[in-house]
């Protein structure tokens, strides 16, 4: 008698096992989705592991349009966009008042740093408190680039200013590169100047220049990021269903479990924290 193998077995199983019952899930109705989100989250490097497997687990194609926080909150108020991945959260508070968004979440957060050259003219190395390094800045004329394109990066150095009770706009010193953080990162480097960044991108693009972490861990520097819906209500031609699909897929505990790993191997550190499980009340918003 012939022996058989064990390969010879399980193609024979599987030939007299019966049909799966269970139909493949079916394709989303409208499978393109429109992503407005800051460049925070392009330039970290974190999209590029998100949105492949939200595709692959949802067969919905998203086509990501990474600018500042303030145009992604204009993309939504103009219908342009059908969910929304930003960090501003007084901005999009107004923005969800105005009926533009229908459901808003917490998904991560990270940190705001203030980084520059090594030499550090204006002496704010070690420092805990970002009004008063700003301070230095200012008073020293130590270049400061700003990314000036009402991104949620650029509202938190605006703030920051208002806190101090000083207005950069007009210096000399003080320059605005109206581009996404990366860029802004590397005309910091060229300038020797300093800048605010949020940490992620900082760690992600910090071989491509010369600068320095200075500050870190001052409270209002906290950078906390929310998925917004647009409302159909407002805009019936916008995907909502696809949008849903990505709110929750975000939420879910295994992309969060991604997202706070994200970063580990390259950096020691993780780039984002993961907080669906937490609110808004929990950061004092």
């Amino acid at each position: 008698m012939k022996k058989l193998t064990l390969l010879t077995i399980f193609l024979l199983l599987n030939a007299c096992a019966p049909a799966s019952t269970t139909a493949p899930e079916a394709a989303p109705a409208n499978p393109i989705l429109i992503l407005a989100t800051t460049t925070s989250t392009q330039d970290s490097g974190l999209l590029d592991v998100l949105i492949p497997l939200f595709e692959a687990e949802t067969g919905y194609t998203v086509q990501t349009v990474a600018v500042g926080t303030g145009q992604a909150l204009k993309m939504g108020e103009e219908g342009n966009a059908d969910v929304l991945l930003v960090h501003a959260p007084s901005s999009e508070v107004t923005f969800m008042d105005g009926g533009f968004g229908k459901d808003r979440a917490l998904v991560m957060h990270n940190d705001f740093i203030i980084v520059g050259p090594a030499a550090d003219p204006a002496g704010i190395n070690g420092m805990d408190s970002a009004v008063n390094a700003l301070t230095l800045i200012f008073n020293s004329g130590a270049t400061f680039i700003s990314r000036g394109d009402d991104s949620g990066t650029h509202k938190k150095e605006l703030e920051l200013w208002k806190k101090a009770a000083l207005d950069p706009a007009g210096q000399s010193w003080y320059l605005e590169t109206g581009q996404g953080m990366g860029a802004t990162l590397i005309v910091a480097s060229e300038k020797n100047a300093y800048t605010l960044t949020d940490r992620a991108t900082y760690l992600a693009q910090k071989d491509n220049g010369q600068l320095e972490l200075l500050l870190e861990g001052d409270p209002p520097l906290l950078n906390i990021y929310h998925v917004i819906t647009v409302n159909p209500a407002k805009w019936p031609r916008v995907n909502y269903e696809g949008a849903m699909a990505f709110l929750n897929f975000l939420l879910k505990q295994s992309t969060q479990d991604v997202i706070a790993k994200f970063g580990i191997d390259l950096y020691g550190q993780p780039l984002f924290y993961p907080d669906a499980d937490k609110t808004d009340a929990d950061f004092g918003l």
